[in-house]
């Protein structure tokens, strides 16, 4: 019975997974930067708008210097804020 119960699950979550519709591309190109590469970039000299989506508690607790909290809840209303050209990372 127990066996029968978590192949329904499993196969449910597979229907649920398949039917999913893909999310529509970004307006702006989206790129994934390594923490390395950032710190070069900031090295040299390039501005950056660096955007910690994580909860104010825990960007409280420990945040990269001169980054903005931005709780990922609030990126939709908050859009506005978010430069369109220029170099935007969030973490």
């Amino acid at each position: 019975m127990r066996m029968r119960l978590m192949v329904g699950v499993a196969l449910g979550l597979c229907v649920l997974l398949l039917g999913a519709a893909p999310a529509e591309p970004p307006d702006h190109p989206v790129n994934f930067i390594h923490v390395d590469q950032l710190k070069a970039l900031l090295d040299a000299g390039t501005k950056a708008d660096i955007i910690d989506v994580r909860r104010e508690q825990a960007y409280v607790r420990t945040h990269i210097k001169g980054a903005r909290s931005l709780p990922l809840r609030a990126v939709a209303e908050r859009a506005a804020e978010i430069p369109k050209t220029g170099l935007v990372v969030f973490y």
